[in-house]
Formats: C-alpha cells, structure tokens, sequence
C-alpha cells in the first residue's frame, strides 16, 4: 500500500496542474474567435485572415492583429472582414488602414527611401559585429617570439648548466 505522504504529494500535484490548467482555460477562450464574426465564405475568410496576418496590433506591437486577443485587434479584424465582404481588393484594404493608421500597421513595411535605414540596419549591424569579431581574433594572437641577444643566451645556458 502506498504511504499517506506520498498519496499526498500525488494528490498535491494533480491539484496544482488542474489549477493551473483552470487558471490557462479563459485565455484559450479568449484567444478564440467568435463563429459568428467570421465570413461565411471560407475563401473570403482565408484572404480576410492573411490581410490581417500582415497587419500589426497597435496594441501588442509584435503581433499580427489575427493572433492579437486586444479590443483593438478584434475591432480591426472586423473592419478587414467588412472590407473583405464588400469586394476591395488586398491592396484597397491594406491602403486604407496604412492610410488611416499610417505605415506603422504594416507587421513588414514596404522598401521605400522612408523605411531603407529599417532594412539595412540589420545588415550593417552584423557586418560591423562580424568586423569588430574579426579585429579583435586577429589582434588576440600571441605576438611572435623575439630572437634571444647573445647575451641573453649565454646567460640561459649558465642557468641551465647542470652543476
């Protein structure tokens, strides 16, 4: 038979892991859409959520808005699924919210001469990194070793002498 501590501490775990499996359940609720905002055209749907894959949440910063749980993200995932609905184009929707939010919305902002300094950055960066690595490997090896003078070495001979 098992000993009380130890059905204990089974007992103490399965608790916890319920409680924290309860505590995680409304954030997968939340993170769910709700049927009825969806379109009912799956093909509109499916464009509808790859133009707001592209689109930031103005909230979280990092995120798409169809990965958002923000209000923000909600209503703006309202707003592309009724543009969707009416027949505007990718380029119609993306150029009304760029032009009501500006470029900012966009999670990949277009190469423009505005946002160059965005995408070169990144590349310059490593190549310095990998410049200032390469100095500095290069300027860490040990010097080479200085002939003995004569001196030098006839006094290296005496103390090596066995006696």
């Amino acid at each position: 038979m098992t000993p009380p501590a130890a059905r204990r501490s089974v007992l103490t775990r399965l608790l916890f892991v319920l409680a924290v499996l309860a505590g995680l359940s409304p954030l997968a609720a939340a993170a769910v859409d709700d049927p009825a905002e969806m379109l009912p055209d799956p093909r509109q749907e499916a464009r509808a959520e790859a133009i707001g894959a592209q689109l930031r949440c103005l909230v979280c910063q990092n995120e798409s808005i169809e990965d958002s749980g923000a209000d923000l993200a909600r209503d703006l995932r309202h707003v592309v699924r009724e543009h969707v609905a009416k027949g505007e184009s990718d380029r119609q929707i993306m150029d009304w919210m760029v032009g009501r939010y500006g470029n900012f919305i966009r999670l990949r902002p277009p190469l423009t001469a505005g946002t160059l300094l965005l995408w070169i950055m990144p590349v310059l960066a490593l190549l310095v990194g990998a410049g200032a690595a390469f100095l500095s490997f290069r300027r860490s090896r040990p010097a080479t070793p200085v002939p003995l003078t004569d001196a030098e070495r006839a006094r290296l001979s005496d103390l090596t002498r066995p006696r």
